[in-house]
């Protein structure tokens, strides 16, 4: 599993969407075990080809949040070290196959990029503020991480020409998260590469503020814009580059989900869920894996892609 959703809650039952061909689903009853679900899409939409031709239906990145009785679903679109790029919607009422009102109808493009603009649509995390009003954190390296406000009815954009705050910056950046709590708002990104098994060199880093616009400081009081960013996440032991986080609410418990590169198994990429609690400042702390992935070895995974010549990233290697 590469760059897992948010988990979201479905008649009993844990869902997490993934990067892959149609974007990638898996269930679990307890998070610990997961099987796969059906993908979002058997077919790529109709926009999809006119906007990048060539496009294999290979989409990177989604998240999911559960608002009004329906699930929405942001899924980036996008090619290797580019940002002709598009964070597109897709929409359904229940996500387990066997409900009868269970089927995505997608709702197209939220926002783009080309070479024109100064950041990458890729990345989607969506988030609720204190107000109810959503919101659309993304990016990828360019100049950053960006948010837009989206409409609570349609999902889309609340306003097309609206905009674009600027978030955090750094050399290479990533895979946004913004978390509401007490008060405040964190902002979680990647620092450095992925995408390369175990030579992968992502970790996490973190931010908070007041406004959900932001700016967002780290624990010296560092602008995220300004290469800011207190280290959330590092590799350890067989645990390499943690990315794409994501904190779920449940049953009285918080847990933060994220993917890695499992050393033991030749990097291949793999789910992790683990406690969260917050220490006497208010600042997040990584607890113990609720049931660690078994260290078991496996064939070798399929070579990754060289960096992008660009020395700009996306999001994962072609399929």
């Amino acid at each position: 599993m590469h760059d897992p959703s948010t988990i979201v809650r479905c008649a009993g039952e844990y869902w997490v969407f993934s990067t892959g061909t149609g974007i990638q689903s898996w269930r679990s009853k307890d998070l610990i075990a997961w099987t796969p679900g059906p993908r979002v899409f058997a077919a790529a939409p109709a926009w999809v080809r006119e906007f990048l031709p060539g496009h294999r239906g290979h989409f990177w990145a989604p998240d999911v949040i559960l608002l009004d009785g329906r699930y929405l679903l942001y899924y980036s679109v996008s090619t290797w070290g580019k940002n002709t790029s598009a964070i597109a919607l897709a929409v359904t009422p229940a996500l387990d196959p066997a409900d009868p009102r269970f089927g995505w109808k997608d709702a197209g493009i939220v926002i783009r990029s080309s070479p024109a603009d100064d950041f990458n649509a890729i990345d989607p995390s969506v988030v609720l503020d204190a107000d109810n009003r959503l919101w659309l954190a993304f990016g990828s390296f360019w100049s950053g991480i960006k948010l837009v406000e989206l409409d609570r009815a349609s999902g889309l954009r609340a306003a097309p020409g609206g905009p674009v705050h600027a978030l955090a910056a750094h050399r290479e950046i990533e895979a946004p998260c913004i978390v509401a709590r007490g008060g405040e708002y964190y902002l979680f990104v990647n620092w450095g590469l992925c995408c390369r098994g175990v030579r992968s060199t992502y970790v996490i880093v973190v931010g908070r503020s007041p406004d959900i616009t932001g700016p967002y400081l780290d624990r010296a009081g560092r602008d995220l814009r300004d290469d800011g960013g207190s280290l959330f996440l590092d590799r350890a032991d067989r645990f390499i580059g943690p990315g794409h986080a994501g904190v779920l609410q449940a049953q009285g418990s918080t847990y933060l989900s994220y993917h890695f590169y499992d050393a033991s198994r030749d990097g291949l990429p793999s789910l992790a869920v683990r406690t969260l609690s917050w220490d006497a400042d208010g600042w997040p702390v990584a607890g113990p894996m609720i049931s660690p992935p078994a260290a078991t070895p496996a064939a070798p995974a399929a070579p990754e892609n060289p960096a992008p010549t660009s020395g700009r990233s996306s999001e994962d290697p072609r399929p």
